[in-house]
């Protein structure tokens, strides 16, 4: 009979040579279901999102959610394998979407499986495997946990009073309490067509300039301890003009904005549209920064068995539940998204332990 080890391993390679781009994870989340149905758990799906709750859940109990998601970006061009082909070598799991966020999710169900049938656990315990993820769509976590159907299944109200949850994303078992919100902002700047050769018409993206330079200047100074200072980066420019001797009417600037705790995305347009003379305006506002606080029992347990608190650059469902959440799991956020994307057997198996070391301390 295969180790706990082995089985997710098993479910990993199978996850790996299965296509589960964003919005197309249908077959990844039967695999998953099936999976779990195999051990006799009984199992739950809305779209491509699947979960489960442990087998003697009692009303009242606090409950802790195991969310990762299944679902994976394409593979870039750079890559020298086979990026839907499991392969270990030299102890490394190679594949899509193995360190981001397969590794994470496979030690996520062999834990919750592990305690599925334990009795008198002090929490309810209930594991989702999501989709959208890589995309913030909205047909992940985010419907799910909006859906009446999941709130009836888990014993929850739609307040989701005294959840809460552990996100499996890489972090190489650390602990990351606090992650920056994202709000992508497009700016319009306006100005008048004209010929070149004439010096006609007012040129937008000379408008443009100082926008850029105050963006540059990094202008939101209060500094965050674990988040660091809300970041703006200009990630595109664009003019509408095929032509090389027209002035161009209009220039628009793509604008990355990552904010930490200490603002509301409010507080930033606000800040944006008195400084800049231009139209701003933001694309989402979904992805709010969030934090779990260090007293809470799922940190002080992580802190107890040595992990180290902070805060990550880099946002995941953990920004879309309405409930103290702690991003946390095997792998290194640095190997997501990257060719030849790996992540260590031994990183799984300490996931694992790590998890259920966490979750028994509660």
């Amino acid at each position: 009979m295969l180790s706990i080890t082995e089985q997710a391993i098993e479910l990993l390679k199978l996850l790996i040579q299965t296509e589960s781009f964003s919005k197309q994870e249908q077959a990844t989340a039967e695999i998953i279901n099936q999976f779990l149905q195999g051990y006799g758990v009984p199992t739950h799906r809305y779209l491509n999102n699947v979960w489960a709750i442990n087998k003697y859940a009692q009303p009242g109990l606090p409950t802790v959610l195991l969310n990762s998601h299944h679902d994976t970006v394409k593979p870039n061009q750079a890559y020298t394998r086979n990026p839907f082909e499991p392969t270990v070598q030299d102890g490394k799991l190679y594949g899509l979407g193995s360190n981001d966020a397969g590794g994470c999710l496979v030690s996520l169900l062999a834990s919750f499986m592990h305690l599925y049938a334990a009795p008198n656990l002090p929490f309810n315990l209930v594991v989702a495997a999501t989709a959208e993820e890589e995309i913030s769509g909205p047909n992940g976590v985010e419907a799910l946990l909006q859906h009446p159907y999941f709130w009836e299944t888990c014993l929850a109200t739609p307040a989701f009073t005294n959840w809460s949850a552990i996100v499996g994303e890489p972090t190489l078992l650390n602990l990351a309490t606090a992650e920056r919100g994202l709000m992508v902002v497009d700016i319009a700047v306006e100005g008048v067509a004209g010929h070149a050769a004439r010096n006609e018409g007012v040129n937008s993206i000379d408008k443009a300039t100082p926008i850029l330079q105050w963006l540059q200047s990094q202008p939101f100074t209060k500094h965050s301890p674990l988040l660091g200072s809300t970041k703006t980066t200009v990630t595109g420019i664009y003019t509408q003009n095929t032509q090389h001797n027209v002035v161009p009417p209009l220039c628009t600037l793509m604008v990355d904005v990552r904010v930490n705790e200490l603002y509301s995305f409010q507080e930033v347009l606000q800040t944006m549209q008195q400084h800049i003379p231009a139209t701003v305006t933001p694309r989402s506002c979904r992805l709010k920064s969030s934090v779990i606080e260090t007293n809470h029992p799922l940190v002080q347990a992580g802190l107890a068995l040595g992990k180290t608190e902070y805060g990550s650059p880099t946002t995941s469902d953990k920004a879309l539940m309405p409930f103290p959440a702690l991003k946390m799991g095997p792998g290194d956020s640095a190997r997501s998204h990257t060719a030849d994307e790996f992540i260590y057997v031994t990183e799984v198996e300490q996931g694992i332990e790590t998890y259920l070391a966490l979750l028994q301390r509660l």
